[in-house]
């Protein structure tokens, strides 16, 4: 590029900003935090349920959710090139991407027990017409009618939360299929955070500062007179450590103080793990998926037990609610997938590599494509052939002479330019 073409086009971002844009008001609400995030209610914020419903909502937004076609065995075809796909893969709203989309989905879910995810720019009216979506966010259900729900939902323009009240058949409405185990009043969980709670309460009084002693005076306390005396006492002592500079009081020889060095037993603690184990089972997740060290199998039951229940309810809803009955008859579906070897070791995939090309089930660029490296212009490299077998000499031939014919366009190409 030349240097008045550099000076043409150029652009600097703290440069051409005079006017309007130095106004801070010109961009409307402001705050310091993200507005549109979600956040933990009725006492889950608090508790060890945060981190299990994070680790939930982040292993269910590495599962791949795509509007794809599909043949006549409903077998994945192909993805299907709309406005919608590019909203369950690249961005789902201007503030969001489609990974982010989902764990604000799943964290919601479990959170609230049901949630409404609402398409917010569409082409068409979403009440009356047939739409194709621009994008969606994920909204609260505050009240539940008939034949709608009222939503609280976050509008990008404003920058506020709003309540809209939309049709339940232009709004995918998911339930949490873990409802009674998370969300009633009664479950293991609400009963896991009544105990953290109360752990918590604990744990204050127990660090509030107190001295928790006991003062025993050379008189018995019988009497009104006596009981004033004990209490001026107190008082005096009270008084003497909270003016002093390093907490020190005198006391009478004959005066004995008893200091209560360790709090009363409780099995508030043995409480709070069984319900925590009792939840983990529940849910089919271990410690040992929390801190990273799951194997896996481990990890496949949990993949099958916890997050495929989830990710196919929310798939099933906005396959329901966001395809046209032609569009399903067509073909159109939402499936998600999940890449089975993320947690297998390299040992283990080789030897599964080589038994998936061997067998014909994948192709070499298949595996090369899973691994992270670049597919080979071998034509072979895209056929579902054994490689470890004699091909047929036809074949051979057939695959030499095109790869000839090939190495001579590309000659032809460069001596062109």
């Amino acid at each position: 590029m030349s240097i008045v073409e550099r000076i043409q086009h150029g652009w600097n971002a703290f440069l051409g900003r005079d006017g309007p844009y130095l106004d801070s008001r010109y961009y409307g609400e402001a705050y310091y935090t993200k507005p549109d995030r979600v956040r933990f209610t009725r006492g889950n914020e608090r508790s060890i349920i945060n981190a299990v419903y994070n680790r939930i909502a982040i292993d269910a937004a590495t599962i791949d959710v795509r509007h794809v076609d599909t043949d006549a065995d409903g077998r994945y075809k192909s993805e299907h090139k709309s406005k919608l796909n590019e909203c369950l893969s690249l961005s789902a709203n201007k503030d969001q991407t489609g990974r982010a989309f989902f764990q604000d989905a799943v964290m919601s879910l479990l959170d609230e027990g049901s949630i409404a995810i609402v398409p917010i720019d569409t082409t068409e009216d979403a009440i009356d017409y047939a739409f194709d979506i621009e994008s969606m966010r994920v909204g609260k259900i505050t009240t539940w009618y008939p034949d709608a729900v009222k939503v609280e939902v976050y509008n990008d323009k404003n920058g506020h939360r709003q309540e809209i009240i939309l049709p339940k058949k232009s709004v995918a409405i998911v339930e949490n299929p873990f409802y009674s185990v998370m969300n009633e009043p009664s479950s293991t969980a609400a009963r896991l955070i009544r105990k953290l709670n109360l752990l918590d309460t604990i744990d204050e009084k127990n660090s509030s500062g107190k001295l928790d002693m006991i003062i025993q005076l050379p008189y018995v306390i019988k009497t009104e007179a006596r009981r004033q005396q004990a209490q001026n006492r107190r008082e005096d002592i009270e008084l003497q450590l909270s003016t002093s500079k390093y907490g020190i009081a005198y006391v009478d020889s004959t005066e004995k103080i008893t200091q209560l060095n360790r709090s009363i037993d409780n099995n508030m603690i043995e409480q709070v793990e069984f319900f925590t184990n009792m939840l983990y089972s529940q849910l089919g997740i271990t410690q040992n998926i929390l801190n990273g060290t799951a194997d896996e199998k481990v990890m496949q039951n949990y993949y099958t037990r916890t997050i495929e229940p989830i990710i196919s309810a929310i798939t099933d809803e906005m396959k329901r609610k966001f395809l046209t009955k032609t569009a399903r008859a067509q073909g159109q579906s939402i499936m998600f997938f999940r890449d089975p070897f993320k947690l297998m070791p390299i040992a283990d995939f080789a030897e599964l590599a080589d038994k998936l090309t061997r067998n014909c089930i994948t192709t070499s660029n298949e595996i090369r494509q899973a691994i992270g490296m670049k597919p080979m212009n071998d034509p072979q490299a895209d056929k579902l052939i054994n490689n470890n077998l004699s091909q047929p000499k036809e074949a051979l031939e057939v695959a030499e002479t095109k790869k000839i014919d090939k190495n001579i366009d590309r000659e032809e190409t460069e001596d062109k330019k």
